[in-house]
């Protein structure tokens, strides 16, 4: 069998694994043949692996063309509400993809009251977090560009920021932090981003340096330190796995740590051309499992239980497909909540065969 090289973003079930999957710092993510499901190419993205070698000539999964979403989504995208929220969301993407554009292309300087303009037509649409993070996951679209996933990274960043208590002006720096942290992307050629076929070497090395790019774009601007350096950052990680420099803990800016957990949550959290978007308590657990050596202890626990906190009250389906509403969040272990079925209180903490399917 022949092996080919394809970016994470291409990685569908059923392909397998031609040769192992390590992290920078030598950690194996994903053994050889191994054959991938929905769950190993989400734990990829979540450790930033950007490719990764499969066998060519192996059966794949069918797909369904129809993305299948829960009812709790279904519902939510039929109010008048979304309506708005959805009209504003692609306005906004719009202005937000002529602005960067005119950075890269014509240099130009960035008013950032302009671009927070922008982004306060989204946000008027939501009075709460809650119903801002909703919507977010009713947006998911499967031909993502990098003005969308910066949009949804920027909207992300700025729940956190709230739920950090941050004062305005910090809320606005971080929100900024997230709509440019990619702004390298635009640097890389679209036909490197886009290629379906096999990639050299030399284009995954180049896409790797977006993050260098997006700070050169914004070294000389009239912005905060913070944007600069998450644009650089965004990719570190605390336990020096990450890139371009393989930087800890205290060497990382703190703003583009915040960004770096917007930015995989939206990553993994995206709708495929298999599935809708993922379950959130799915991603909770990924988190969990694997995340706390990665992420400033601070800010990955304060949105894990933001998150969590979400949903407490809505109904879920089980893996057993059974029915029911978290009751009660358990703070050692965020992705596995009481659920109540009929007149049964099940503790998932303690039922380790069970976990949330979907929000319903």
């Amino acid at each position: 069998m022949k092996a080919a090289k394809i970016l994470t973003a291409q990685a569908v079930p059923g392909m397998i694994v031609a040769e192992d999957v390590y992290t920078k710092d030598h950690h194996l993510v994903i053994a050889k043949d191994t054959t991938l499901s929905d769950k190993i190419i989400t734990r990829l993205e979540f450790y930033s692996i950007t490719d990764l070698s499969v066998l060519t000539d192996t059966n794949i999964i069918e797909k369904e063309n129809t993305i299948i979403e829960t009812t709790f989504y279904e519902e939510i995208k039929k109010s008048e509400a979304f309506r708005r929220f959805h009209k504003a969301y692609i306005s906004t993407v719009n202005d937000f993809q002529n602005t960067l554009n005119n950075i890269v292309t014509n240099d130009k300087e960035i008013d950032t009251d302009h671009l927070l303009t922008d982004l306060s037509k989204i946000l008027y649409q939501c009075n709460t977090n809650i119903e801002l993070f909703n919507m977010l996951h009713c947006m998911r679209e499967f031909d993502d560009t990098t003005y969308v996933h910066s949009l949804n990274v920027s909207l992300i960043c700025n729940i956190i920021g709230k739920w950090l208590h941050f004062s305005p002006e910090d809320l606005e720096v971080i929100t900024l932090c997230g709509l440019l942290h990619d702004l390298g992307k635009l640097l890389i050629p679209s036909d490197i981003i886009t290629k379906p076929a096999k990639l050299t070497q030399e284009e995954y090395t180049t896409i790797k340096t977006h993050a260098l790019r997006g700070y050169n774009l914004l070294k000389d601007k009239n912005i905060d330190s913070r944007i600069k350096n998450a644009a650089l950052m965004h990719h570190e990680r605390c336990d020096g796995s990450g890139y371009p420099y393989g930087l800890t803990n205290e060497h990382i800016e703190p703003f583009a740590k915040l960004v770096s957990i917007a930015d995989v949550y939206d990553a993994m959290t995206c709708a495929r051309v298999y599935r809708g978007p993922l379950c959130p308590f799915e991603v909770v657990s990924i988190f969990e499992t694997e995340g706390y050596t990665k992420y400033d202890p601070k800010y990955i626990m304060t949105f894990l239980e933001g998150i969590v906190q979400t949903y407490i009250h809505n109904n879920v389906r089980l893996n057993d497909k059974k029915e029911g509403e978290i009751v009660l969040i358990n703070r050692f272990e965020l992705s596995r909540p009481v659920v109540k079925v009929n007149d049964q209180f099940i503790d998932l903490s303690k039922h380790r065969n069970l976990y949330i399917e979907s929000l319903i």
